[in-house]
C-alpha cells in the first residue's frame, strides 16, 4: 500500500478519533505509518494492529519479534501484541491508549506537541521516535487533518447543538424566502375577478395601480372587498 492510499484508509478514523477525544489526526496518522511500515508490517497484516500496542485486543493476541532500545542499543525480542478485526478497531484503541493517565497532557496538543508528549511518555524506546513523527506530518502535511473544522475539536454536545443551529437557520431562511416572494406575486387565478373590478371601478382613480405584482394579503383583501360588494360594478363618471 502506497503512503496516499494508506493515509486515504485512516484519516477518515483518525479524523473522527479526534473529533470525539482532542489527540491530534495527525499523530494518530504518523505513528499509524511509522509503526505499520504503511500497513506493510506483519503485525498489521495478521493482526491489524497498527500502532505496535502490546496486550490483548478484541480479537486476542498475536506473538511477533520486535525491536526495542535498551541503553540506546537497538535489541530483536518476542511480545504479545494486541489483534483486531479492522483498523477501526486499532484506532479506538489507539485512542483509549493514549487518554490514559501516561498521556495526560497529550489532549488538544498540536501534531508536533503531541508528538513530543507521547515520546517523552515513554510510547516507543527509539530516542528519534519524536522527530521521525515530525518528519512525517511535515512531509505529508498531516496538520491538515487538524483543521478540517477548526483548531479545537468539538464534543458530541457541541455537535448535536451546531446541527440544530444551523437546522434552526435554515427554517428561518425558508421561511423569510416564502414571505418574501408572498409580497411579490403573479396575480392568482382566484383573486383575477376581484382585481379587475377593482381597476375598472375608478379608471380615474384605480384602486389598484400594479395588479400583477402585490402581496398576497393584498389580493386577499380586495377579494374580500369585491366579495362584499364594494366594487364590483364601475363608479359612473
Amino acid at each position: 500500500m502506497n503512503s496516499d492510499a494508506f493515509i486515504a484508509k485512516l484519516a477518515p478514523s483518525a479524523v473522527s478519533q479526534w473529533l470525539d477525544s482532542g489527540i491530534s489526526a495527525a499523530l494518530t496518522i504518523a505513528q499509524g505509518a511509522l509503526e505499520s511500515n504503511w500497513g506493510a508490517s506483519g503485525l498489521t497484516v495478521k493482526g491489524n494492529n497498527l500502532f505496535g500496542i502490546k496486550g490483548k485486543g478484541s480479537a486476542g493476541s498475536i506473538i511477533m519479534p520486535t525491536t526495542e532500545y535498551v541503553a540506546g542499543k537497538p535489541i530483536k525480542v518476542n511480545a504479545a501484541f494486541c489483534k483486531y478485526t479492522s483498523w477501526d478497531e486499532s484506532v479506538a484503541d489507539h485512542t483509549r491508549f493514549l487518554k490514559g493517565k501516561r498521556y495526560a497532557n497529550l489532549l488538544g496538543k498540536s501534531g508536533k506537541e503531541a508528538a513530543k508528549v507521547v515520546a517523552a511518555a515513554g510510547y516507543a524506546t527509539d530516542p528519534s521516535y519524536a522527530n521521525k513523527l515530525i518528519a512525517l506530518m511535515d512531509r505529508y502535511n498531516l496538520y491538515q487533518y487538524d483543521e478540517e473544522r477548526g483548531d479545537e475539536p468539538m464534543t458530541a454536545d457541541e455537535k448535536r447543538q451546531f446541527q440544530a443551529l444551523q437546522d434552526l437557520v435554515k427554517n428561518q431562511s425558508d421561511r423569510i424566502a416564502q414571505l418574501e416572494k408572498s409580497n411579490d406575486m403573479s396575480l392568482p387565478d382566484w383573486a383575477k375577478d376581484a382585481v379587475t373590478a377593482a381597476v375598472n371601478f375608478d379608471t380615474k382613480n384605480p384602486i389598484i395601480n400594479t395588479p400583477n405584482r402585490e402581496s398576497l394579503p393584498f389580493y386577499r383583501l380586495v377579494t374580500v372587498l369585491y366579495r362584499l360588494g364594494l366594487f364590483n360594478k364601475p363608479k359612473a363618471s
